[in-house]
């Protein structure tokens, strides 16, 4: 939070030094506003980063739960009818290309995306199958918290934000599973609003002072603040005080500034256009995430959960995970095309495995690694496109199998950013961005 009248903690001099003015929390797990300032000094040290121009965005669409290819994007509608289930293909605007009768919206703009149907790899655990689309490498123990840099930590620490009043890297419209920054540490986090932006009166935790300090008294007591810290400095023993301390000037000057402000205003979006996302948490999450990136967010994850349909898998497909899926993820892509950031900016959207072929004995389908789709959109690829095939029933790819790895390279290549990149982890081993995979050659054209 921001703490404009401090705290009893007390130094030996009995002046209460920088608590005075203290930037607090902006997210889960330490991030705070000096810490996502730090992004930029740290971003400037790796030799891999290369914004040299490139001021790509990425938004993810997190379909946590893991949702069913073979009812979405991969249809078997010639499969005994254990297979095939309830739904019909559809065709889209691509002639020849089918999608799942409950993409509508999706169908209509089919020729602005394209869906790689031939991801696959062997694991079928949620945690260590969503740690390794999340970050790239497959862990070795089921645990609830990050051994890897997500992509997102990366991007953050690679990239930086494009815009430097801005984090680098955002969960809407509330954290992601295996989102975090692991071993990069925790200024490479994401940074999430707290709050869902579908609520009226929607505003973002710790962006605004609160109403009883103006910014005329806010600027008197920074100058305050620097006059105690030139003469505390003289007794300070660390030469990293001075650093630490423009840190968190820097950061007064984010929690105030307009464009921060600005990027997560999403109430002043046109109603209509509020309306064609979807009114519900998924939908205003992905306007949002369109606002922050055209903003200078270089990476946003919208958190979709909930696809875990062991059970009435075709009911909660039809009622109340597709249609608002389709409508939001629709919107946000022809909203992008519509302002001309398709090139800037990648959507992809994916879960950690698709679901069992087989429809179980309670109307469900289960966890299959076996399979999955992932889409992509924008980002400067080749759009257009229904890119590799599974056999007759989903179960396996039977052309142009494509890794975790796989996907995530094609998302590095778009950012400029070197997979073989070298961080250090916790134990000071060298650890690469990814170990393995490579572009999918048939997205880059």
């Amino acid at each position: 939070m921001l703490n404009i009248l401090g705290n009893s903690a007390q130094y030996c001099d009995k002046i209460e030094r920088r608590s005075m003015l203290k930037i607090g929390a902006l997210g889960l797990a330490g991030l705070s506003l000096p810490n996502l300032l730090r992004q930029r000094a740290q971003a400037a040290e790796a030799t891999g980063a290369a914004r040299s121009g490139n001021s790509k965005a990425v938004i993810l669409v997190w379909l946590g739960g893991g949702p069913s290819h073979i009812d979405m994007y991969d249809l078997k509608p010639e499969a005994p009818r254990e297979f095939r289930g309830d739904f019909n293909p559809i065709a889209t605007n691509i002639p020849g290309t089918m999608i799942g009768e409950h993409l509508p919206h999706e169908a209509k703009i089919m020729d602005k995306m394209s869906v790689v149907r031939s991801v696959t790899h062997p694991n079928a655990g949620h945690g260590m199958a969503s740690q390794w689309l999340m970050t790239g490498r497959m862990p070795t123990i089921e645990i609830n918290d990050n051994i890897f840099p997500s992509t997102g930590s990366i991007v953050s620490r690679m990239r930086g934000p494009n815009e430097p009043s801005l984090p680098a890297y955002v969960t809407l419209p509330q954290d992601a599973p295996y989102a975090d920054a692991a071993y990069l540490g925790p200024q490479f986090n994401p940074f999430n609003p707290g709050a869902d932006p579908n609520q009226e009166g929607f505003q973002v935790r710790n962006l605004r002072l609160p109403g009883r300090v103006d910014l005329e008294r806010l600027n008197d007591r920074r100058k305050l603040l620097s006059e105690l810290d030139t003469l505390r400095r003289d007794l300070d023993r660390e030469d990293t005080a001075k650093g630490l301390d423009q840190f968190y000037v820097e950061a007064m000057d984010m929690v105030t500034s307009k464009k921060a402000l600005d990027a997560f205003a999403i109430q002043k979006e046109d109603p209509r256009l509020r309306e064609r996302y979807g009114r519900d948490p998924w939908g205003q999450s992905c306007l949002l995430a369109r606002r922050l990136v055209e903003a200078g967010v270089t990476f946003v994850t919208v958190n979709m959960g909930g696809w875990d349909t062991h059970g009435n898998n075709f009911s909660e497909l039809k009622t109340r995970l597709l249609p608002k899926y389709d409508q939001s993820v629709a919107a946000l892509i022809s909203d992008l095309a519509e302002r001309g950031l398709s090139d800037k900016v990648l959507v992809m959207t994916m879960g950690e495995f698709g679901r069992t072929p087989r429809i179980n004995p309670q109307a469900g389908r289960d966890h299959w690694p076996g399979a999955m789709s992932v889409v992509f959109a924008g980002g400067g690829l080749k759009m257009g496109q229904m890119i590799g095939t599974t056999d007759p029933r989903a179960e396996y790819p039977a052309t142009r199998a494509a890794s975790p790895a796989d996907v995530l390279s094609t998302m590095y290549r778009v950012m400029g950013i070197d997979t073989k990149h070298i961080f250090m982890d916790q134990g000071r081993r060298p650890m690469p961005i990814l170990s393995e995979g490579e572009p999918i050659q048939e997205l880059l054209g």
